[in-house]
């Protein structure tokens, strides 16, 4: 009697532990496969494309609001679905909004609130403070 083909995520597991990836990194790939289904009214990604992919990240990005970083996780596991458990050629580039990453400025005081600070300090403090 044959055996009934294994289920998707039981091969994404499987292949992912044959690339000795951490698990971890498993149990990432595999919740954002499961989100990226149920988005889709659980239809399977053998069924879905570039749009659905598209879909899902600008989803992501726009109504949830989530970091970039975060955005990009969820890219690499369907990337990883497509091209190594389907083996599905991805040739085409994905078009979705992109979550913003936050500027990153520098904390600076101003001369006024630097003396400020240097006429509040007392001892020691001040004699290091005004040495550096």
């Amino acid at each position: 009697m044959d055996k009934p083909p294994k289920r998707l995520l039981d091969r994404v597991r499987d292949i992912i532990r044959l690339k000795h990836y951490s698990i971890r990194t498993e149990k990432s790939y595999i919740s954002w496969m499961k989100r990226y289904i149920i988005y889709h009214n659980k239809r399977h990604p053998k069924e879905m494309g570039k749009q659905e992919i598209e879909s899902f990240l600008t989803h992501l990005a726009v109504d949830l609001n989530v970091a970039a970083s975060t955005q990009n996780q969820a890219f690499n596991a369907l990337l990883f679905l497509y091209r190594h458990v389907l083996n599905f050629d991805m040739n085409f580039e994905i078009n979705a909004v992109r979550a913003k990453r936050p500027k990153r400025l520098p904390t600076v005081m101003t001369r006024s609130e630097t003396l400020r600070l240097l006429g509040a300090m007392t001892g020691i403090y001040k004699l290091m403070a005004m040495l550096l």
